[in-house]
């Protein structure tokens, strides 16, 4: 059953399968352990899926490979952790509106994001970075069709926990020398 029902959050019959027991954190992406990461990464597409079709967000708004940009992961991650503090049992009756209010400034944020991003509703390249004087020009990189979206965020994800893994393995590996 898919936790995020209705317009504004989970129906009450399956809040308890989403909403988290304690007050959600800001997540530090980069800080992240693998198995974390996986949690988070599913977590935060289930939300951003039930985001876009919920206020039928368009590509421009929410793109289909938002996870390949940083910036707009960052973005998207703190809204949904904006919202999970909102609609948190312990939290003020007033404070979903608060998260609506919010939600309109990111709408904006995310626009720019997209735009300056390159994401599109079938295709992707990487976020152009301009190098400043003195440092070696950026090659950019070419933009790629994506056919299915669903197996390449798992495969997105795939990679990126093994990449911590061995980041966690390379660090608690003894020192050698």
């Amino acid at each position: 059953m898919d936790p995020y029902v209705g317009h504004d959050g989970p129906d009450d019959s399956s809040s308890g399968a989403f909403l988290r027991d304690d007050l959600p954190g800001p997540i530090n992406w980069n800080l992240l352990l693998a198995e974390e990461a996986e949690y988070e990464w599913h977590d935060l597409d289930r939300w951003v899926k039930w985001l876009k079709t919920s206020h039928g967000l368009s590509p421009s708004i929410v793109p289909p490979f938002y996870y390949l940009h940083d910036e707009l992961v960052w973005e998207l991650s703190a809204l949904h952790t904006h919202w999970l503090s909102c609609y948190h049992q312990t939290a003020s009756p007033s404070a979903p509106i608060a998260w609506r209010r919010d939600f309109e400034d990111a709408k904006h944020r995310l626009r720019d994001w997209v735009a300056i991003s390159g994401t599109r509703l079938d295709r992707d390249r990487p976020t152009r970075v301009t190098a400043w004087p003195g440092e070696e020009p950026v090659v950019q990189p070419a933009e790629i069709t994506i056919q299915d979206r669903d197996g390449h965020f798992e495969e997105f994800v795939r990679r990126d926990v093994q990449r911590r893994r061995r980041i966690e393995a390379s660090v608690n590996s003894p020192l050698v020398g």
